[in-house]
C-alpha cells in the first residue's frame, strides 16, 4: 500500500526565476509545515482510536477477529486508491476527510497489536519511530544531495519486500520474515528522506493554486504517514515485547 500514497500527479516544476531565495525558502517551509501538520493530526487520530479500541477489546473482539476487520482493511485500501488516483477530481474538503477517515481506520486495525505486544513496548517503539522519523525527515529537507536515484532503488526494494512477504505466506520461513523486517526498516527510513525532499521541491510548483496546494499537502502527509506507520510496524516486530 505504501506507493499508493505517492505525489507524482503533482508537479515538482522548475523554480520560478522571479522568486528570490528567501521567497522560495518561505514557500517551502510553509508547505512542509502544512504537510507535517496534517500528518501529526492523522497520527493523533490513529493513536486515540487504537488505544480506545484496545480498551474495549472484549466488546469489539468479534469484529476484530471476524469479517469486519477484512471490510475495514478493504475500505482503507479503497480510500488510499481514491486519494492516489482521483485526488484531482476531489474537493480539498473531501480529500482531507478521506485522509482523516483513513487514519481512524488505521487506528482500529492497529489496535490488534495490543493482543500481541505489551502497551509499554508499543509506546516506547512509537517514540523510537518518532525520533527516527524526525531526524531522517530533517535530513531529507536540508540535504543538497539529490535523492531521486536512491528513491528509485528504494521503491524497487519495496516491491521486492512485498513479493517476499507474499511468498512467505506460503513458506512460513522465520529467517525470511526477519530479513524482510530488517530490510524494511532500511527501506522506509530511506523513503522518509526521499519523500521529504520531493515534497520540498513540489512546494513552489503548487503554491499558486490554493486548492491544489491543499490537496498536495494532504497527499504529501499521506505519503509520510504511510512511511511512519510502516516503519513503526517493522520496529515493533524488532523492539516489541510479546505478551
Amino acid at each position: 500500500m505504501r506507493r499508493f500514497g505517492n505525489t507524482s500527479q503533482f508537479p515538482t516544476g522548475p523554480v520560478n526565476p522571479a522568486l528570490s531565495a528567501d521567497e522560495q525558502s518561505l514557500i517551502e517551509r510553509v508547505f512542509i509545515t502544512k504537510v507535517y501538520g496534517w500528518m501529526a493530526l492523522a497520527l493523533a487520530i490513529t493513536g486515540v482510536v487504537a488505544v480506545s479500541t484496545a480498551a474495549n477489546m472484549e466488546a469489539l473482539l468479534p469484529l476484530l477477529a471476524g469479517p469486519g476487520l477484512i471490510m475495514v482493511v478493504l475500505l482503507q485500501l479503497g480510500i488510499v486508491l481514491a486519494l492516489s488516483f482521483v485526488v484531482n477530481k476531489l474537493s480539498p474538503g473531501v480529500a482531507t476527510g478521506l485522509f482523516l477517515t483513513y487514519s481512524a481506520l488505521t487506528g482500529f486495525t492497529l489496535s490488534t497489536l495490543f493482543f500481541v505486544y505489551t502497551a509499554d513496548s508499543l509506546a516506547s517503539t512509537f517514540f523510537v519511530t518518532s525520533g527516527t522519523f524526525a531526524a531522517v525527515s530533517a535530513y531529507g529537507y536540508v540535504t543538497k544531495t539529490d535523492l531521486t536515484k536512491i528513491g528509485s532503488l528504494l521503491i524497487m526494494a519495496l516491491i521486492g519486500i512485498v513479493i517476499a512477504s507474499l511468498v512467505n505466506l506460503f513458506l512460513q520461513s522465520e529467517v525470511l520474515s526477519w530479513i524482510v523486517t530488517y530490510v524494511g526498516v532500511i527501506v522506509f527510513v530511506g523513503l522518509i528522506a526521499y519523500d521529504t525532499q520531493r515534497l520540498k521541491r513540489m512546494a513552489v510548483a503548487v503554491s499558486y493554486d490554493g486548492d491544489t496546494q491543499r490537496k498536495a499537502s494532504v497527499l504529501g502527509a499521506l505519503a509520510l504517514y504511510l512511511d511512519f506507520i510502516n516503519l513503526f510496524l517493522k520496529l515493533t516486530r524488532i523492539l516489541g515485547n510479546r505478551r
